[in-house]
């Protein structure tokens, strides 16, 4: 399947219009995870090099065909001396089928504090899930076959008073990234969408729903490397009315708080006819 590069590739068709990539896969409808990406990447290519994205939030809109390449059209909103802000539209056949909005700013020093990474098995304790899964779960991953992800069972999991739903997640890019930051960046908005809304099912493992995501946001708070060892820590706060919010904070092995996601997802129970 599509590597990184592939999947996060899009063409300047004018000042402010960018046409993503349209690549090989099996699913009936465009990742997520793919489409929030190009359209970061379209927003990256409006700003000046010195401003850094430091968050997003997207809105699910309409599923995508994948066979069709996405238009995404960007609005400067706002170019200030900190920070800028870009809206996004993923657009196909017409219909918005996305919209996203992202903030950018220079760094600039400041206090300094941020929660600490919870005890879990490493990522080397763990069997690369590619070793392990069942031929019919191997195939639907194939998808994500770049992506070396490695789940934390349930029965070690990180337990905390009141967290009803957790769910742990190593994962990283199995091949060497370059050194920019901004693909860092866009790999871990593609990969962010990979694995949270499943932490709504931790607690209704054998209940049929059909799940998809409907917004996003991210929050890049400390450099990182999405080609190196990252730990998904993940919970699902609440859900109900056919809904599910997720929730997920994202460490790297030194345990620096990297980054921040939220995403409500449509987690409806499938009823037999």
């Amino acid at each position: 399947m599509a590597t990184i590069e592939e999947a996060l590739e899009i063409e300047r068709l004018e000042r402010d219009i960018f046409r993503g990539a349209s690549t090989k896969t099996q699913l009936v409808r465009t990742f997520g995870g793919q489409v929030a990406g190009q359209a970061l990447v379209a927003a990256v290519r409006t700003v000046e090099p010195r401003f850094q994205v430091h968050s997003l939030h997207g809105y699910f809109l309409r599923p995508g065909n994948p066979e069709e390449r996405t238009v995404y059209l960007v609005e400067r909103i706002r170019d200030g001396r900190s920070f800028c802000t870009r809206r996004v539209t993923g657009v196909q056949d017409g219909a918005a089928i996305f919209t996203m909005s992202a903030s950018f700013h220079v760094g600039d020093a400041g206090p300094e504090h941020q929660d600490e990474m919870p005890s879990v098995q490493g990522p080397d304790e763990l069997p690369d899930a590619s070793t392990t899964m069942s031929p019919e779960r191997l195939w639907a991953m194939r998808e994500w076959e770049h992506w070396d992800i490695r789940t934390v069972p349930q029965d070690v999991v990180t337990r905390r008073d009141g967290v009803v739903s957790p769910q742990q997640v190593w994962f990283r890019y199995r091949h060497p990234l370059p050194d920019d930051p901004v693909v860092h960046v866009c790999t871990l908005a593609y990969m962010s969408d990979m694995t949270l809304l499943g932490s709504s099912k931790v607690t209704h493992p054998d209940e049929p729903t059909q799940n998809a995501s409907l917004d996003h946001a991210m929050w890049f708070l400390r450099p990182f490397r999405a080609d190196e060892w990252l730990l998904y820590d993940q919970s699902s706060p609440s859900a109900g009315f056919g809904r599910a919010l997720t929730g997920g904070k994202i460490f790297n092995r030194e345990g620096e708080l990297v980054a921040a996601v939220v995403q409500e997802g449509l987690i409806r129970t499938l009823r037999g006819e």
